[in-house]
């Protein structure tokens, strides 16, 4: 198996490693409630059906 013949520099291994980092995950504000949820994913509401984009999608069980 092949071994460095360098040592690799603190510039070099930062460099490489600076796309490691997380990110914060994307929020947006739900219309109806005003609460913080994920984009592009259907919520409850207080009634029970879910709803997408303010729109009732489906009726409560």
């Amino acid at each position: 198996m092949p071994t460095p013949k360098k040592k690799t520099s603190r510039s070099k291994r930062d460099m490489r490693r600076s796309h490691d980092g997380l990110s914060a995950p994307a929020v947006a504000v739900d219309k109806k409630t005003g609460e913080l949820v994920r984009p592009h994913r259907a919520t409850k509401g207080a009634d029970g059906a879910l709803y997408y984009k303010g729109k009732q999608i489906s009726a409560a069980k």
